[in-house]
């Protein structure tokens, strides 16, 4: 990806973001942009409107961290938008070189000592992902409970391919709009990590060719940290599930992490997934087929 073209196109998504209002500042007379004009940003950051209009354009490199902090604080930045900027900064300069996950081989497979430990948590959904929001390992319960993202036996389950290509995916998140936007800031922000991952920019190519839902997220420049939460789900089998999650890098796998999912104790959600635990003994998919492609 082009670091100049997403800086630029960064910093101008987020500065459209930012009323006058929000900023502390007048809001008369006509405006022809949405959100804050560049001198309002240069203002708030303390600079001028020449080096900030300069910096818009792509201009990172050799940018200081105090420089970079006062535009942060000018756009309001949350901690994940914070992150992807310095990230960008980093490119620019190519100090990220050193903190890009390191290469994989070719094929991917999941080692046996990883599969044993999932399948030793035998009452929780437990899942592996990737930056590509590729589902490369689970446990029994967690391929009962994404039971539908395997439908193609052929390849591993990709979770934007499902949101975005399968209709059942309406279905399966009943707020689709939010598990879509949340799965695009996933893949904006490990494009920010990893700018020359190609299989992300093969992902994003396909995705960008077939959905026009993708297509636009995608051009909003949103990120976030994924870690914690709560989410929605509707399973064909055992119905609504309500599911809290944590998810937790993986050390020996760069890239990887690990999300389990849990139902409030004595919820309805909580014998939902007691119901589900007796379905997948006999219904759940034994493994992800085949290896998977990394690069």
């Amino acid at each position: 990806m082009d670091n100049r073209v997403e800086v630029r196109e960064f910093l101008t998504s987020r500065r459209a973001k930012v009323s006058p209002a929000r900023a502390g500042l007048p809001t008369s007379g006509q405006r022809r942009v949405p959100g804050l004009r560049r001198s309002e940003v240069a203002a708030l950051a303390g600079m001028s409107v020449e080096y900030y209009a300069k910096l818009e354009r792509g201009a990172l490199a050799g940018v200081s961290a105090g420089v970079l902090d006062a535009i942060a604080r000018a756009l309001q930045l949350d901690d994940a938008e914070r992150a992807h900027l310095l990230r960008l900064a980093h490119e620019a300069d190519g100090s990220n070189v050193l903190v890009r996950p390191r290469r994989r081989p070719k094929a991917w497979s999941v080692r046996p000592s990883l599969q044993w430990s999932l399948d030793a948590i035998t009452n929780a959904p437990a899942i592996v992902g990737n930056n590509r929001s590729d589902l490369v390992a689970a446990n029994q319960l967690g391929r009962a409970m994404y039971w539908e993202h395997f439908a193609d036996p052929s390849s591993p389950p990709n979770f934007a391919r499902f949101i975005f290509l399968d209709g059942a995916a309406s279905r399966f998140y009943p707020d689709w709009d939010l598990a879509a936007d949340m799965c695009v800031a996933n893949l904006r922000t490990a494009a920010g990590v990893d700018p020359h991952d190609k299989g992300l920019h093969d992902l994003v190519g396909e995705l960008s060719t077939r959905s026009d839902a993708f297509r636009r997220r995608w051009g909003s420049h949103n990120v976030r940290t994924h870690g914690t939460g709560v989410k929605q789900f509707h399973h064909h089998i055992v119905g609504d599930l309500t599911l809290a999650y944590e998810t937790l890098d993986l050390r020996a796998e760069p890239g990887l992490g690990i999300t389990i999912y849990t139902a409030e104790p004595g919820s309805t959600s909580d014998d939902a997934l007691r119901l589900l635990t007796s379905w997948a003994a006999s219904h759940a998919p034994a493994t992800i087929a085949g290896d998977l492609p990394v690069e």
